[in-house]
């Protein structure tokens, strides 16, 4: 049900394009963001396993007032589960570019850490 308030979350907010649990006052290690298709992806207990080509982003987020500028990375190695008959089954998956940008960015959210 977590999963799901934050795609509807998303859906219903015209500047969001991820989320994670935090941010919805659930204390739980999930995030989800819109694909370049425009489709939801939903991770659970993500982590950065690998990444390269670091630059400085300046990010908005729904949770501070002013963008804040970041070091980012263009390349990233995710691991993560998903939920699959009721079961977490761990996946892998390389990002690049804003898929890459904006699971960084929930991941820091999942951290505590607000950019």
């Amino acid at each position: 049900s977590v999963a799901q308030d934050l795609i509807d979350t998303i859906k219903s907010l015209d500047d969001a394009g991820c989320l994670a649990a935090n941010q919805i006052g659930e204390t739980r290690r999930i995030i989800a963001y819109l694909n370049d298709a425009g489709r939801p992806q939903v991770m659970y207990n993500p982590r950065i396993a690998q990444k390269l080509k670091p630059y400085t982003a300046v990010e908005a987020c729904l949770s501070r007032e002013e963008p804040t500028a970041v070091t980012r990375y263009d390349w990233v190695r995710v691991s993560y589960e998903v939920l699959a008959d009721g079961k977490l089954i761990e996946r892998k998956k390389k990002l690049e570019g804003n898929a890459a940008q904006a699971v960084q960015h929930m991941i820091d959210h999942c951290e505590g850490i607000l950019v």
